[in-house]
């Protein structure tokens, strides 16, 4: 890779993970990202004069993608995990403890959840254990496995609300083996559900994966993508915002065109890290056929209210938050107390509480077209029946994510296969980011290496080539 010119197109934290590895290895590099900032869905803000996350506010601890990436960037020692694990689901008129012993909300035995489920859903969910198999064949929606096994109930009070916060989907659409994996594999093997599980868990504790779940960042995890950026910046890359990428064409020579503005820029190789429309677009002349494909990439538009209050007009529960079943006609989807679940918002801002509620899953428009006062309101009715907060806040922010999260329904890894084939024919080009292999940060960095290895190999196989064409061509010397 040394030497090589690279183009990164999107700053979100896919194309900047991209860009930290090239120039680790020795390339030159050039991010072109199409709006005003780097960070794509995680962005540091302020309410009431504290640090917040205005984005995603946590990352997966037990891969370790976003923590080498957080480390490399210079803060390691500034990762924090939550400072209580404990959480709640409101359902069926209360708070009530978020069930343990569960795999995205599926349990390894009926007593798991206990107080969420009524007493006829705990009485189905051991009803697995006498069932025929389910088959899963090559892909199966987690909500329809799930209830055929285990029952409807356990699905609408916690396998929906579990996945509705990661994916803001519809669980009875979800691809089983794209989201979950761990319980395809089980599903496939196993004709008990909660036998699979407890085998999932059991492994767990073989390997000692007991430390916390997920980590944040002091001052917020919005602070990664700026940190990544400043390491690309000081190892010699070029990082340009407000540079939409309006052409990306294949040179006779083997490299890659590419134009942003009056820019063009010649490359040897081109990573694309934007979501799937815009990389729809940008793949339409050289790669149609996975253009095709990331056409059919649906997505699911949210809206994030952060709110403040004076900690002396404020008591809550204990906990980082709760959970929200559709099932129970609520608008809100979930709320964290963010004061609660990270110790430097708290030690930061003694005088102040700060709450974020979450409101918008796939299909939901009707909510996302109400003003930013009206999600305030209606953020705080439910905080009211939730936990008796009737404060009035010091000050709210609404941040909303049209489009923000790709959804994965079934035959979702058999889409990603395909546009992969497709780019995988034009040597030099590669593509990355959270419409692949998962919306998470550690995903969504693991999709980029995988990225920039891809082309490293294309390289490497054009620098043999020119150096040794009839070897190359003809398999060597001796035939």
């Amino acid at each position: 890779m040394s030497g090589s010119q690279v183009v990164v197109v999107g700053a979100g934290i896919a194309g900047l993970a991209a860009a930290h590895r090239l120039v680790r290895s020795g390339a030159r590099v050039t991010v072109l990202e199409a709006s005003d900032r780097v960070g794509g869905k995680l962005l540091p803000g302020e309410i009431a004069g504290a640090r917040v996350d205005l984005g995603a506010e946590s990352m997966l601890a037990r891969r370790p993608e976003a923590v080498t990436l957080a480390r490399e960037a210079g803060l390691g020692d500034r990762l924090q995990p939550p400072a209580t694990a404990t959480a709640s689901i409101w359902t069926r008129g209360a708070l009530r403890p978020m069930p343990k012993g569960h795999v995205m909300g599926v349990p390894g035995t009926a007593e798991a959840l206990a107080g969420v489920l009524s007493e006829e859903g705990l009485a189905r969910i051991a009803q697995d254990a006498e069932l025929p198999r389910t088959e899963v064949g090559d892909d199966v929606a987690v909500g329809e496995f799930v209830a055929a096994r285990l029952g409807r109930e356990v699905v609408d009070r916690l396998v929906e609300p579990l996945l509705g916060g990661v994916y803001a989907g519809d669980a009875y659409r979800i691809s089983m083996r794209s989201a979950v994996p761990q319980l395809f594999q089980v599903a496939r093997t196993h004709t008990s559900l909660t036998e699979g599980v407890r085998e999932i868990q059991a492994r767990m504790a073989a390997t000692q994966q007991t430390g916390p779940v997920f980590t944040g960042i002091e001052g917020g995890v919005g602070t990664l993508p700026l940190a990544v950026a400043d390491a690309v910046r000081a190892q010699g890359g070029e990082i340009v915002t407000g540079a939409p990428v309006s052409e990306l064409r294949r040179e006779a020579s083997g490299g890659w065109r590419v134009v942003a503005g009056d820019r063009v820029l010649h490359a040897d190789a081109v990573i694309v890290a934007v979501p799937a429309p815009a990389a729809a677009r940008l793949l339409r002349t050289e790669a149609p056929e996975a253009a095709t494909e990331l056409d059919t990439v649906e997505y699911a538009s949210m809206a994030l209210i952060t709110l403040a209050y004076r900690r002396s007009d404020t008591a809550l529960p204990e906990g980082s938050g709760f959970l929200v079943p559709p099932v129970d006609g609520r608008t809100i989807k979930a709320s964290t107390f963010a004061s609660q679940k990270w110790g430097w918002i708290a030690e930061e801002n003694p005088d102040v509480v700060v709450l974020r509620t979450s409101v918008g899953r796939h299909g939901e428009t009707e909510i996302l077209e109400r003003d930013d006062a009206d999600l305030v309101d209606v953020s705080r009715h439910d905080l009211r029946a939730a936990t008796g907060l009737d404060a009035a806040p010091l000050e709210t922010r609404v941040t909303r994510w049209t489009d923000g999260l790709p959804q994965y329904p079934v035959g979702h890894h058999a889409r990603v296969a395909r546009v992969r084939e497709h780019v995988a024919k034009l040597p030099g080009l590669a593509v990355c980011g959270a419409q692949y292999d998962g919306v998470g940060i550690p995903a969504c960095i693991a999709s980029a290496h995988a990225a920039v290895d891809q082309i490293r190999g294309d390289l490497t196989a054009v620098r043999e080539l020119t150096a040794n064409p009839v070897q190359s061509l003809h398999g060597g010397a001796g035939e």
